[in-house]
């Protein structure tokens, strides 16, 4: 028999973990995740570590040529990221 309240797994799968509080930090690992494929290899290459505090990705970088031009695509990259992974996750990025 078939129940008449039937939901899509990936929203029972959402809201698992939204219940156990672990929302945020998936979102967070996928934007990290992506930092390649949105910025290329060359300046992922260049990165020596990359996370995100309070909303902060904070980027360590080797080059400071590198560094100056990321500094200047800041919001274009804010936007893509937030983008890949669906929703709002960082606020700002600070290289260094």
């Amino acid at each position: 028999m078939r129940h008449k309240k039937t939901e899509a797994l990936s929203d029972v799968i959402r809201s698992y973990t939204k219940d156990l509080g672990i929302d945020t930090k998936i979102l967070e690992v996928r934007l990290v995740n992506s930092w390649e494929e949105i910025v290329g290899t060359m300046i992922a290459r260049s990165t020596t570590s990359i996370e995100i505090r309070k909303g902060v990705l904070v980027v360590q970088l080797r080059s400071s040529v590198i560094k100056n031009e990321l500094h200047l695509l800041r919001e274009g990259l804010i936007q893509a990221l937030n983008e890949k992974v669906g929703e709002k996750v960082i606020n700002d990025i600070s290289f260094r």
